[in-house]
């Protein structure tokens, strides 16, 4: 995820039980023919940055006041689930015990959500200013997650009971090898596991380069596609040996077969779609991708419109 504007953020963190309050958005209606909605809409204002599924609904973090936002995919009905904390949300996944898992931007941290009643399980800070933690992804024994400012990852390590770690249990990774920090402006972004499971790749927004990353060690090596860089890279999205990497401010996703380790890839297609506003993250559910327009060039107000937007997987 990219930032539009130099901000700084305040308030506090509140880790307590949260009402569910259903917002009034116009939902968008599904087709005749039982089709699920294409586009659907968010609050006015709400500036959406990163999008996470579970079934049949999205959930969505306001990169403004760090509210999340559910929504039925189906009905595009859409309930606030987690309250605004005055910092940034961006990059979510939820497991399978239904916890959303929630990159914190400029405030440093990490915050694990019950996605059935909002409530703030735990909170991790990993860094202070400058920092951006950007986006997260979910292994089968951690959680990873991607600052732009530092050349580093963060890993928050998962039971195998599904226990939260305390809140200094995190590790913080140094990227060695290939991978080079560049100037001021949006470096680690969005990431992935490689399809042998072994490894991560990352993109870096500013070179649009993506990186094999080993997590036990930073070593990180160029992914090789063969005359392509990714110029706006932003989230990424692996299904099976596919790897969907959003290109924000040029309105498009890459579509990339990977080899099993990570190590290379071919670019097979693009997909765009004229709905398409700056998309910058990605997920499936119901067979699509879905896409929230986090609208980078259009100045935001309180009653800007934002939506998410479903295309088919190539």
């Amino acid at each position: 995820m990219n930032r539009p504007l130099r901000t700084t953020l305040g308030g506090a963190l509140t880790a307590v039980m949260l009402v569910t309050v259903t917002v009034a958005v116009a939902p968008a209606q599904a087709h005749p023919a039982g089709r699920p909605p294409a586009v659907l809409a968010l609050p006015d204002g709400f500036q959406p940055e990163g999008i996470a599924t579970a079934g049949r609904y999205a959930y969505l973090g306001s990169r403004a006041t760090g509210a999340i936002q559910r929504v039925d995919l189906v009905t595009g009905r859409g309930t606030t689930i987690g309250a605004a904390t005055g910092t940034p949300s961006l990059g979510l996944k939820v497991d399978p015990r239904g916890r959303l898992f929630v990159s914190g931007g400029t405030a440093g941290d990490a915050r694990v959500l019950d996605t059935r009643t909002g409530e703030v399980l735990a909170r991790y800070q990993f860094a202070t200013a400058p920092t951006f933690v950007n986006d997260v992804v979910l292994t089968r024994d951690a959680a990873y997650f991607t600052d732009s400012n530092r050349p580093v990852l963060y890993r928050l390590p998962l039971g195998r009971r599904g226990a939260l770690p305390p809140a200094d249990a995190f590790t913080t990774i140094t990227l060695t090898g290939a991978y080079e920090q560049v100037g001021t402006g949006v470096n680690l972004n969005g990431i992935a596991p490689t399809p042998d499971g072994r490894a991560l790749i990352v993109v870096q927004s500013s070179t649009g380069t993506l990186y094999r990353v080993d997590p036990a060690t930073g070593a990180s090596t160029v992914v090789d596609v063969p005359g392509h860089t990714f110029t706006n890279g932003d989230g990424l999205l692996l299904l099976g040996r596919t790897l969907y990497v959003v290109q924000n401010r040029l309105n498009q996703i890459a579509v990339v077969r990977l080899n099993h380790a990570g190590t290379a890839g071919a670019l097979t297609g693009t997909i765009t779609d004229p709905n398409f506003d700056v998309p910058t993250t990605v997920a499936k559910a119901l067979g699509r991708l879905y896409l929230p327009n986090a609208r980078f060039t259009t100045p935001p107000t309180p009653t800007t419109p934002y939506t998410v937007v479903a295309v088919r997987a190539h």
